[in-house]
């Protein structure tokens, strides 16, 4: 999965603040996210943000990872 610097991610779980949206601070084998609404950071494995992942939002544009992948095989 193609995860950038400063992309927007839309996770499939709620954070308990009730945003779903993050914003990509760090990506390498761990992922850094912040909260778009409370601003908390969070960093975990990038196999467990890849697997929560429902859309990604570059430059405007909403990207769905799952077609994403199926289109590069």
């Amino acid at each position: 999965m193609d995860i950038r610097i400063g992309d927007g991610l839309r996770l499939k779980k709620e954070h308990p603040c009730g945003s779903r949206d993050w914003d990509v601070l760090r990506v390498g084998a761990d992922i850094k996210l912040r909260c778009r609404v409370c601003g908390r950071e969070v960093m975990s494995p990038r196999e467990k943000i890849e697997k929560k992942v429902k859309r990604i939002l570059r430059d405007g544009k909403e990207i769905n990872p799952h077609q994403e992948g199926e289109a590069r095989r």
